[in-house]
Protein backbone atom coordinates (compact mmCIF):
# COMPACT_ATOMS: atom_id res chain seq x y z
CA UNK A 1 0.00 0.00 0.00
CA UNK A 2 1.63 3.28 -1.22
CA UNK A 3 1.81 6.27 1.43
CA UNK A 4 -0.97 8.93 0.77
CA UNK A 5 1.54 11.77 -0.56
CA UNK A 6 2.48 9.02 -3.05
CA UNK A 7 -1.09 7.96 -3.75
CA UNK A 8 -2.25 11.74 -4.14
CA UNK A 9 0.93 12.44 -6.40
CA UNK A 10 -0.24 8.71 -8.61
CA UNK A 11 -3.44 10.30 -8.98
CA UNK A 12 -2.21 13.30 -10.22
CA UNK A 13 -0.22 11.39 -13.05
CA UNK A 14 -3.34 9.24 -13.92
CA UNK A 15 -5.62 12.78 -14.47
CA UNK A 16 -3.09 14.39 -16.29
CA UNK A 17 -2.87 11.13 -18.72
CA UNK A 18 -6.67 10.67 -19.21
CA UNK A 19 -6.48 14.84 -19.71
CA UNK A 20 -4.11 13.98 -22.51
CA UNK A 21 -6.41 11.89 -23.79
CA UNK A 22 -9.53 13.67 -23.63
CA UNK A 23 -7.82 16.92 -25.32
CA UNK A 24 -5.99 15.11 -28.33
CA UNK A 25 -9.51 12.57 -28.53
CA UNK A 26 -10.30 12.59 -32.43
CA UNK A 27 -7.48 14.77 -33.50
CA UNK A 28 -4.79 14.56 -35.65
CA UNK A 29 -1.03 15.32 -35.62
CA UNK A 30 -1.68 18.50 -38.07
CA UNK A 31 -4.64 19.14 -35.44
CA UNK A 32 -1.76 19.14 -32.65
CA UNK A 33 0.84 21.10 -35.02
CA UNK A 34 -1.69 23.48 -36.25
CA UNK A 35 -3.54 24.58 -32.34
CA UNK A 36 -1.45 26.36 -30.35
CA UNK A 37 -4.16 26.10 -27.35
CA UNK A 38 -3.98 22.62 -28.09
CA UNK A 39 -0.46 22.10 -27.96
CA UNK A 40 -0.08 23.99 -24.70
CA UNK A 41 -2.40 22.05 -22.92
CA UNK A 42 -1.11 19.07 -23.66
CA UNK A 43 2.32 19.87 -23.01
CA UNK A 44 0.96 21.74 -19.19
CA UNK A 45 -0.13 18.18 -18.63
CA UNK A 46 3.16 16.11 -19.26
CA UNK A 47 4.47 19.06 -17.18
CA UNK A 48 2.58 17.83 -14.48
CA UNK A 49 3.00 14.10 -15.02
CA UNK A 50 6.69 14.66 -15.15
CA UNK A 51 6.57 17.05 -11.90
CA UNK A 52 4.41 14.48 -9.66
CA UNK A 53 6.08 11.26 -10.86
CA UNK A 54 9.58 13.12 -9.79
CA UNK A 55 8.28 13.85 -6.61
CA UNK A 56 6.46 10.55 -6.24
CA UNK A 57 9.83 8.67 -6.71
CA UNK A 58 11.95 11.32 -3.94
CA UNK A 59 9.17 9.86 -1.20
CA UNK A 60 9.00 6.63 -2.55
CA UNK A 61 12.03 5.48 -4.83
CA UNK A 62 10.49 1.65 -5.65
CA UNK A 63 8.20 3.30 -7.82
CA UNK A 64 10.89 3.20 -10.89
CA UNK A 65 10.08 -0.10 -10.47
CA UNK A 66 6.52 -0.69 -11.15
CA UNK A 67 6.29 2.48 -13.48
CA UNK A 68 8.03 1.94 -16.94
CA UNK A 69 10.52 4.83 -18.07
CA UNK A 70 10.27 7.11 -14.76
CA UNK A 71 13.63 8.43 -15.61
CA UNK A 72 12.85 9.51 -19.17
CA UNK A 73 9.37 10.59 -18.15
CA UNK A 74 10.95 13.26 -15.52
CA UNK A 75 13.83 14.71 -18.04
CA UNK A 76 10.77 15.02 -20.71
CA UNK A 77 9.01 17.42 -18.20
CA UNK A 78 12.40 19.49 -17.76
CA UNK A 79 13.00 19.52 -21.25
CA UNK A 80 9.82 20.78 -21.72
CA UNK A 81 9.86 23.86 -19.31
CA UNK A 82 13.92 24.72 -19.82
CA UNK A 83 14.18 24.35 -23.21
CA UNK A 84 10.81 24.24 -24.73
CA UNK A 85 12.37 26.17 -28.03
CA UNK A 86 14.24 22.62 -28.51
CA UNK A 87 10.72 20.48 -28.81
CA UNK A 88 9.97 18.92 -31.85
CA UNK A 89 6.11 18.62 -31.83
CA UNK A 90 6.80 14.90 -33.98
CA UNK A 91 8.31 13.97 -30.37
CA UNK A 92 5.62 14.92 -28.17
CA UNK A 93 2.74 13.20 -30.28
CA UNK A 94 4.65 9.87 -30.56
CA UNK A 95 5.02 10.13 -26.68
CA UNK A 96 1.36 10.77 -26.19
CA UNK A 97 0.36 7.57 -28.84
CA UNK A 98 2.77 5.47 -27.56
CA UNK A 99 4.04 6.02 -24.26
CA UNK A 100 1.20 7.88 -22.61
CA UNK A 101 -1.40 4.32 -22.78
CA UNK A 102 1.61 2.56 -21.03
CA UNK A 103 1.95 4.79 -18.35
CA UNK A 104 -1.51 5.38 -17.86
CA UNK A 105 -2.09 1.95 -17.61
CA UNK A 106 0.77 1.30 -14.60
CA UNK A 107 -0.22 4.23 -12.67
CA UNK A 108 -4.13 3.08 -12.70
CA UNK A 109 -2.25 -0.30 -11.43
CA UNK A 110 -1.08 0.98 -8.69
CA UNK A 111 -4.11 3.06 -8.07
CA UNK A 112 -6.33 -0.06 -7.69
CA UNK A 113 -3.82 -1.54 -5.01
CA UNK A 114 -6.01 -1.77 -1.20
CA UNK A 115 -6.15 1.74 -0.24
CA UNK A 116 -5.14 3.67 -3.55
CA UNK A 117 -8.05 6.39 -2.66
CA UNK A 118 -6.46 9.66 -2.84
Amino acid sequence: MWRTEVRKLLFDVAEACELVQQFTAGKTFEDYTSDAFLRSAVERQFEIIGEALGQALRSEPSLSHHISNTRRIIAFRNRLIHAYSAIAHEVVWGILEVSLPVLLREVRSLLEEPGAAP
